[in-house]
């Protein structure tokens, strides 16, 4: 057998170990993961499904105020208020509230919203799945929109606790990178 044919055949094999590896290594990859979620906490199933069972059985006996507030940061650059100003919640349901906002600057702009909860003891207990505020909203001159957030308040919140006040303020973030440069 020639020197090249032997150096191929070589090189096929060690090609085809590393393809065995790497398959056997993708099935190894869920029972790691699996206690990697236990070890940290991450993406434990059973944590995820407790909050699914707290999601399904919201507790109806309870409910707690929750007031909407809303400031803009810049004055007369936009209007930005809740849609409700305050909701009555039964802990462990998810409730979904609207925002609007309205681009007054004359120009395109972004802005980003930034939350607030009150008293601060709820914030471990107020949990936003969706929101406005988890990114920068871009508007194009004298655009309006609705921007929803949803939430659950977690059925542990003290008993003595029966109003949260979410607050947002709006900033225009294109004025303070034009106000930095």
């Amino acid at each position: 057998m020639s020197d090249l044919r032997r150096a191929n055949l070589s090189m096929t094999w060690k090609l085809l170990a590393i393809a065995a590896g790497s398959f056997a290594f993708g099935f190894a990859l869920v029972p790691l993961y699996n206690v990697l979620c236990s070890v940290t906490g991450y993406g434990d199933q059973s944590r995820l499904r407790e909050r699914v069972s707290v999601i399904e059985h919201p507790q109806l006996d309870r409910t707690v105020t929750v007031q909407f507030l809303a400031d803009v940061a810049s004055a007369g650059t936009f209007e930005f208020r809740p849609e409700v100003r305050t909701v009555q919640v039964h802990p462990g349901q998810l409730f979904t509230a609207q925002f609007y906002a309205h681009n007054l600057s004359g120009r395109a702009t972004t802005a980003q919203a930034v939350p607030n909860i009150a008293p601060s003891e709820v914030a471990s207990y107020f949990h936003k799945t969706e929101c406005f505020c988890f990114s920068p909203q871009h508007f194009a001159l004298n655009e309006g929109r609705d921007m929803p957030v949803r939430f659950i308040i977690d059925p542990a919140l003290p008993r003595h606790i029966d109003m949260v006040t979410l607050a947002y303020t709006f900033y225009d973030e294109s004025a303070r990178v034009t106000a930095r440069r």
